[in-house]
């Protein structure tokens, strides 16, 4: 993320560094989604729980229209970086209440409010989301909406749990209608029965930290094999084991990436066999990152909440990621207010951040894959179906979501500059919906 730089290994005791690298692994290999889900996680030795301040909360809003311009507005960020001591601020919390009213906006102009308005976050962070919502509904919308409505925050950290409790409770009228459930999302026994009502589910830089999973190939034409990773014999080091492709979720992620490729004419397909030969002569090992955990939490949304409507934002792209591989995580620790940047994944161990970037093509496949629809197509091989789709979907940059949604005019500066809509280039916001197709 922009501002997920936190801790470095160097801030810990050394003898935990070998002793989270036992623990995360063991004595059998595990997949690397596995690894990466114990490094962030772990309740004890995971990243997140090592960095209990990691998500900063401003006392108060920062006032764009008393900066300069640009200059002015990071030099007043890195005073409130010092000041708070934390290692990064959301954009919901740079920008509140703003951003949050935002996305309240586009949630009141597409839901049917006929029915009581329900809505649920993951990974809400320390809360701000999802007061600043309910404030911008208890303001703009008809009193029956906020009065019959309900807000669930899913968090998997019981101390940012506690703190969206505290968040929210400042309203007092907010704090029958919302309530914090302490567990994982992609846990389909968490949520119960499937809910037949419609409701709204929104996810603010969640996807980024989901665990992935990583293929590799020897050269071009070579089969994608699974990597695993396993502790190196007599030595305190991992290393990557590769098996071939069995793991279900793994292979699920490669036919929804590859469905366009699997329906191609005999011809076409003949066509390559030139590049075959080329890549036996000159061969190129290939690596690719697949966000199995994306898959993994959106199936189990479409069944829990099959008439779910669906908000995310994140960051698709990252910059000078070293990690090699088509999608490849940003893998990042900080020290003394520095951040370094690591060539592998191997080296988090529960003292270092792991993002992604996310394919917003490949996240709109999943989600059409997840609704039933892509996976039809899939399972029966069947291109020409005319089944409709079950979900209607569009991709925006961040600017066009927050001048058609919210108010940028609040976030400018003096000169004109205008952080949220200058500095979030790589970032969209994904927007899903049910359709009547219910075949």
């Amino acid at each position: 993320m922009a501002f997920t730089y936190k801790y470095s290994r160097h801030l810990l005791p050394s003898h935990k560094v070998a002793f989270f690298s036992t623990q995360f692994v063991g004595d059998t290999p595990v997949l690397v989604r596995d690894f990466i889900h114990s490094a962030l996680y772990h309740p004890q030795h995971g990243y997140f729980s090592q960095t209990p301040t990691s998500v900063g909360v401003l006392d108060r809003s920062i006032n764009f229209h008393k900066l300069q311009g640009r200059k002015a507005y990071m030099s007043h960020l890195e005073k409130i970086y010092k000041q708070n001591h934390v290692s990064w601020f959301t954009p919901v919390e740079l920008f509140k209440p703003w951003y949050a009213h935002g996305i309240a906006e586009a949630i009141l102009r597409t839901t049917n409010l006929s029915f009581p308005l329900k809505i649920y976050e993951i990974g809400g962070g320390s809360g701000t989301c999802a007061k600043g919502i309910m404030d911008y509904i208890m303001l703009n919308a008809p009193t029956r909406v906020y009065s019959n409505m309900s807000y669930t925050s899913v968090e998997i950290s019981s101390s940012l749990a506690k703190k969206q409790m505290e968040t929210v409770g400042e309203v007092s009228s907010h704090i029958s209608k919302f309530k914090v459930e302490c567990r994982d999302a992609a846990d389909r026994t968490g949520w119960g029965d499937a809910e037949q009502q419609p409701c709204w589910v929104i996810m603010l830089e969640v996807l980024d930290n989901l665990p992935h999973d990583l293929i590799y190939s020897e050269n071009q034409v070579s089969p994608w094999m699974e990597v695993w990773v396993e502790k190196q014999q007599d030595r305190a080091g991992l290393s990557e084991l590769y098996k071939p492709m069995q793991d279900p979720l793994i292979k699920s992620c490669l036919d929804i990436l590859n469905v366009d490729k699997d329906f191609r004419p005999q011809e076409t397909r003949e066509a390559s066999l030139p590049s075959n030969i080329w890549a036996k002569i000159f061969p190129k090992p290939r690596r690719c990152w697949l966000p199995t955990g994306c898959l993994k939490l959106l199936e189990t949304l479409h069944g829990a909440l099959p008439k779910m409507s669906m908000i995310a934002s994140d960051f698709s792209y990252l910059p000078d990621v070293k990690v090699p591989g088509e999608r490849a995580p940003l893998v990042s620790t900080k020290k003394d207010g520095s951040s370094s940047d690591h060539s592998t994944y191997l080296d988090a161990k529960g003292d270092a951040d792991i993002f992604f970037p996310t394919d917003f093509w490949l996240l709109e496949r999943i989600d059409h894959y997840s609704s039933g629809w892509l996976k039809s197509r899939i399972e029966h091989f069947d291109r020409s179906s005319k089944q409709g789709k079950k979900r209607r979907t569009i991709t925006l940059d961040t600017s066009v979501f927050m001048e058609e949604f919210g108010l940028p005019t609040k976030t400018k500066t003096k000169d004109g500059y205008n952080p949220l809509l200058d500095d979030f280039k790589n970032t969209k916001f994904y927007l899903s919906v049910p359709t009547h197709n219910t075949k």
